[in-house]
């Protein structure tokens, strides 16, 4: 799989193509993206790519000089996770001539993931930038994000069920599921079966869109036009990979 980008989910809106037809779009801001580990197959057993997207810094640290910035948000793994650190693990390693892993020389990131590419060779080292300029001459992609979180919800919300008989005189269980219990199957037992749709949380899961069309590309401002929606509210983070 080629490597995506990682980014967060703006907004919808629309524009027109060039045959003055109007496509209702999401703008993804995707990147600059931070390569911060490539895995072999050798060292780790598989071979990926981990990219990172968006500084884990409090609004006090954006404000302040480059050199003067105080990570209270990130965790000292996080922070050697990207840096390297001063710490007695490297010293011993470095007596012992075994050489230390390359870092990024960044700051901690709030949205890592990793991207798979068994069988396709590696061009990317550790610490390079991607940008949306990564994604151009992309037709299609598939966008992964966390779906928006509806709280417990009924079986007519969650699954779309019709629900009971509404008519007049129809007794008022109208939102009701109905019977749940199965007599012909589980040797008779009644008891409901493993997977039944009920009621129970919805949304807050991870969902992929397939095959999204890419309208347009802005690489000046890390800007990705893809038709149609992409799960998530706005400001959540996405994974956008090329479709296959």
């Amino acid at each position: 799989m080629p490597v995506g980008l990682l980014g967060k989910k703006v907004g919808m809106t629309q524009v027109y193509n060039d045959a003055g037809v109007i496509l209702p779009v999401t703008v993804l801001e995707v990147g600059p993206c931070t390569v911060l580990q490539v895995r072999t197959s050798d060292r780790d057993g598989y071979s990926a790519v981990q990219l990172g997207f968006d500084d884990k810094l409090s609004e006090n640290d954006k404000r302040r000089a480059e050199g003067d910035r105080n990570r209270n948000r990130a965790t000292r793994p996080e922070r050697g996770h990207v840096a390297p650190l001063k710490s007695k693990r490297q010293r011993r390693m470095a007596e012992a001539g075994v050489e230390a892993p390359a870092k990024a020389n960044c700051e901690p990131k709030r949205f890592v993931r990793e991207f798979r590419i068994d069988g396709e060779e590696v061009s990317l080292e550790v610490g390079a930038q991607l940008d949306a300029s990564h994604l151009e001459g992309v037709a299609r992609v598939d966008v992964v994000g966390i779906s928006k979180g509806r709280g417990t919800a009924g079986a007519m919300k969650r699954h779309g069920f019709a629900g009971q008989p509404a008519s007049h005189g129809a007794k008022k269980v109208h939102r009701r599921v109905g019977g749940i219990g199965s007599l012909s199957s589980n040797l008779g037992t009644g008891t409901p079966k493993k997977g039944k749709r009920m009621a129970g949380r919805y949304g807050a899961t991870r969902a992929t869109v397939r095959n999204l069309k890419v309208v347009r590309t802005d690489a000046e401002n890390n800007m990705l036009l893809v038709e149609g929606a992409v799960p998530g509210p706005n400001g959540g983070y996405v994974v956008v990979r090329v479709a296959r």
